[in-house]
């Protein structure tokens, strides 16, 4: 009987890259949660060139998974099989004319709300109270505080699996609720975002309200996710989730927030399983109570691992 032929390490696999391909690399210390397994392999692009050959270059078969900076992440224990791309400081510039911003994809978008402020163009103030990058923003239609991506993004651009560009309209990112529809292996590299002429004095007031009640409101200074669950139609999840009485529920580690209980928490100890599987607790007695289905808004990548 022929043995298997033995499939050399995925590292071997990739093509030649000018970025950075690291084996086994610790997720948990890039996200909010701070839990979680390893990539099997994570990748950080030079440059939108780089990522594009190396999208060409990569076996079909290798599972591809794109990360911001883990505002809004969950990665399970078992870690994440075959590439992690992450986007760095290359695909963060940001540069202003008149009332428009281009952005990359990997900027944050605090600092693009900050540097708004500085060009004296209003409107993208509630980015300073969206914790992630303008990435992760464009693929979730992000939104906060009266403003969300679809109402400021004029185009985009996105690498396809086999490293195509595409350049989007605002129509083709087909932006709903906490959703695009460009396809999910499509990775997001840059956008034009459409703000208008105001006072900076006016901005940073704005901006500073935004930060008061984020600081009032939210659970800002533990290991948490940002919101766990979207809002379903007409209503609020956190109190959904309050009158089901989850307020201060804990599993393992993990916590919902007394602050806030749309967050859950790391309280030190929690492993992604205490995490998941206490929002799932969430969702069953909310769904007890009230006959909501809450979905998710945290992204939840990986494996579980094995028992």
């Amino acid at each position: 009987m022929n043995a298997m032929p033995v499939q050399p390490p995925l590292i071997e696999r990739l093509p030649a890259v000018r970025g950075r391909l690291t084996e086994g690399a610790s997720l948990a210390s890039v996200t909010w949660f701070r839990t979680g397994g390893p990539a099997e392999v994570l990748f950080k692009p030079a440059d939108p060139d780089d990522l594009a050959a190396f999208l060409a270059g990569t076996p079909e078969d290798v599972p591809l998974t794109v990360i911001g900076v883990g505002s809004n992440l969950l990665v399970r224990d078992g870690g994440v099989p075959g590439v992690v791309v992450r986007l760095g400081r290359d695909f963060a510039g940001i540069d202003w004319d008149d009332d428009r911003l281009a952005v990359g994809a990997g900027a944050l978008d605090l600092t693009v709300s900050t540097s708004a402020w500085e060009a004296g163009v209003g409107g993208l103030e509630f980015l300073s109270g969206v914790p992630g990058t303008i990435g992760g923003a464009l693929r979730m239609n992000a939104g906060a505080y009266g403003g969300e991506m679809a109402g400021v993004t004029l185009s985009a651009r996105a690498l396809d699996r086999r490293g195509g560009m595409h350049q989007l309209t605002r129509d083709d990112i087909g932006f709903s609720y906490r959703h695009a529809a460009v396809p999910e292996d499509w990775i997001f590299i840059d956008a034009l975002l459409q703000g208008r002429r105001d006072e900076p004095a006016e901005i940073a007031r704005r901006m500073a309200e935004i930060r008061r009640q984020r600081e009032d409101s939210q659970p800002l200074r533990t290991r948490t996710g940002g919101s766990t669950f979207a809002n379903p139609p007409g209503q609020k999840a956190w109190q959904l989730i309050d009158r089901a009485g989850c307020r201060g529920l804990a599993r393992g580690g993990a916590q919902v927030s007394e602050k806030h209980c749309n967050f859950l928490i790391n309280t030190g100890s929690a492993s992604a399983a205490d995490i998941e599987d206490l929002g799932e607790d969430v969702r069953r007695r909310v769904f007890e109570t009230s006959g909501v289905t809450l979905v998710w808004e945290i992204r939840r990548i990986g494996v579980r691992a094995r028992k």
